[in-house]
């Protein structure tokens, strides 16, 4: 199979098509797949890095406001459509995915008007842009909520999963455990407020620091890089004990979250395809700062199903955060129907539900 895969903004559409290629390797060994991304993007070095072939388009966003750079949004597209036409014509391919944010509207639009089969795959609750405009013209849209059908043609809806899901199984928790530092036989519950850290989140723990050093169970804390020293300073002054573990990034994040029993994130769509494929209970702090507010409405696909517990920012304090850790790891019976209601929602096997839907469309 040959397959253009086109995603970049954030690692939230970076890492499913990552994840999405690897599967499709592993299922036919004569794959080929081209990137389409932009340079100035993360999926630039991402992409490269994991040795997989790159080509890029110069591309920008729509303004919400009326604005003079929204003409130039417009040249940009159709200078990237033209570009990644060339592209497509050169490669031949089979089919063209985009896993979203704004690059890959030219190299999907571009694609459907050569007549090459399309998909894009929508990661959250709420659609952005890009994807709306692009739905019209794909042969599928692939999804992970159920929310997200209602903005898209019925009969082109099918629901995947997130291919990241597939990724956190059959991994050594134990591993994961001992490689971080945490005890095998105390119940644990992991912090961390992604890549870059969520000061919102730190700073809650950090006001409770030394009523979490008198809990039955530990903490994995991951504040970030750019977090890390001051929180470390911090933690000293305030004399945190022994069962704070204090990280500024996990390198093997799938081992840690197969060994932990809670975590406390962001609402991201890669996270909750991660904790759900593992069943895994979780206390959602969805970001206010994203489009749409789809992180809350991402948290509440899970809450609204007993698979976590959602506090708002706005109304977090490191009170509530002590007071819902302990509601869920000091009981037993919670925290046994929390894991369930997350299994349930999990789609462990979205990858290779993903790469089957690329292979029909080409037949």
């Amino acid at each position: 199979m040959k397959v253009i895969v086109s995603g970049g903004g954030t690692g939230g559409h970076i890492y499913p098509a990552l994840a999405l290629i690897r599967e499709i390797q592993k299922q036919e060994t004569n794959t080929e797949v081209l990137y389409i991304g932009s340079e100035k993007g993360l999926e630039s070095d991402i992409v490269k890095r994991a040795g997989i072939p790159f080509r890029a388009i110069e591309i920008s966003g729509f303004k919400r406001k009326l604005s003079f750079d929204n003409v130039k949004t417009v040249a940009r597209f159709l200078k990237g459509v033209s570009k990644s036409k060339k592209y497509i014509k050169e490669f031949k391919p089979d089919v063209v995915i985009g896993t979203g944010g704004y690059v890959c509207g030219p190299v999907v639009y571009a694609a459907s008007k050569l007549g090459v089969p399309t998909v894009i795959h929508e990661q959250n609750s709420v659609p952005g842009l890009t994807n709306k405009f692009l739905s019209k013209y794909v042969d599928k849209v692939a999804v992970c909520f159920e929310q997200a059908e209602a903005f898209f043609p019925s009969e082109k809806v099918v629901m995947t999963g997130n291919p990241r899901a597939s990724e956190v199984l059959n991994q050594d928790g134990v591993k994961g455990k001992n490689d971080v530092g945490l005890s095998l036989n105390k119940k644990s519950v992991l912090i961390v407020g992604g890549s870059r850290g969520a000061r919102p989140i730190n700073d809650a723990l950090l006001s409770v620091i030394k009523e979490a050093g008198q809990k039955p169970y530990e903490f994995l804390y991951v504040t970030g890089d750019v977090h890390y020293e001051r929180v470390v300073k911090q933690l000293e002054e305030a004399g945190a004990q022994g069962n704070v573990i204090v990280k500024p990034f996990l390198h093997n994040m799938p081992e840690v979250l197969s060994g932990v029993d809670l975590i406390v994130a962001r609402a991201g769509a890669t996270t909750l395809s991660e904790i759900t494929a593992l069943g895994l209970p979780s206390i959602l702090v969805p970001s206010p700062y994203v489009t749409n507010n789809h992180q809350e409405k991402n948290a509440r696909a899970l809450s609204d199903n007993d698979a976590a517990t959602l506090c708002l920012e706005a109304d977090l304090t490191g009170e509530r955060l002590l007071e819902s850790i302990d509601e869920i790891l000091l009981n037993e019976q919670k925290l046994k129907d929390m894991r369930a209601a997350s299994k349930k929602l999990g789609m462990p096997n979205a990858a290779t539900v993903l790469y089957e839907l690329l292979k029909n469309l080409t037949k």
